[in-house]
């Protein structure tokens, strides 16, 4: 069995002084006794990532500390192994998971809180590439992460993708853009965002083709047997977030355009 590491302590509301009778200040903290909501989710930048002090941000990690605190809950992000993610749901190891999940497809796998936000599934290959359009890359050779989207659609050969040679399926999907750098695949897919971030991150020449092979809500997955009706909850608070301008100044730390990342309406079924 996988382990889950935590990667989030408790978090802190703020520092109190205390003032006695002496000249001496005792600075202490005030411990944060709302209830903890588990969020599991996996590194996957710019939603989920650790920062130069080792603890969690993005754009998820922002947003769930955000609307968990509107509701009186203090998030707590840990790690998971994404294929064990229905697991651990099961198991109430983790509340809910967090990560750029797209909801399409998967409607009636979990109770979900959204969809908070749009994206797009998009292929990228090598700068050089002379894969220019999706039917470029019949008989070639693609990396995906496993349990995605992106895997479903080629393994299925759904909507506009073409028959492959292979479809390369990977836990880690840091391995993903190995396999494209070193020219072990032809190609990669996953969300637009994420691809872009690593590029930005690694210096990485890849193209994104103009074509994508999905538009898709993301949202949080509760397990289909939770009971405490926190899935419609946080919809709610997160459809506030989205109309007071508070999601759009979390996502704007993050990427330019804010809100054409809030279209949520226009994704695809």
């Amino acid at each position: 069995m996988k382990k889950i590491f935590r990667i989030l302590a408790l978090t802190w509301l703020g520092a109190c002084l205390v003032c006695g009778c002496t000249s001496s200040t005792i600075g202490t903290r005030q411990v944060d006794h709302r209830p903890e909501i588990i969020v599991g989710s996996d590194v996957y930048p710019p939603y989920n990532y650790m920062d130069e002090n080792g603890s969690p941000t993005g754009i998820d990690v922002e947003l769930a500390r955000e609307a968990f605190g509107r509701m009186g809950y203090q998030a707590v992000f840990v790690g998971i192994d994404w294929e064990e993610k229905d697991r651990l749901l099961k198991e109430k190891a983790v509340d809910c998971v967090w990560g750029c999940f797209s909801m399409n497809g998967r409607e009636d796998r979990y109770l979900w809180a959204g969809p908070y936000m749009v994206s797009r599934q998009v292929v990228a290959v090598d700068r050089r590439s002379e894969i220019y359009h999706l039917d470029d890359l019949k008989g070639k050779m693609i990396a995906v992460q496993s349990t995605t989207k992106p895997e479903d659609i080629f393994l299925k050969h759904e909507g506009k993708v073409p028959e492959l040679g292979g479809v390369y399926s990977f836990e880690d999907r840091e391995l993903i853009y190995t396999a494209l750098g070193k020219g072990y695949v032809d190609a990669i897919a996953a969300h637009e965002t994420a691809i872009a971030q690593y590029m930005k991150d690694y210096g990485a020449d890849f193209r994104i083709l103009d074509e994508e092979i999905l538009t898709t809500g993301i949202g949080v997955a509760f397990d289909r047997d939770d009971d405490r009706q926190l899935a419609g909850q946080l919809s709610e608070t997160l459809e506030q977030m989205r109309r007071d301008g508070t999601s759009a100044q979390i996502i704007g730390h993050y990427l330019p355009d804010a809100e054409k990342y809030l279209e949520v309406g226009q994704s695809e079924d």
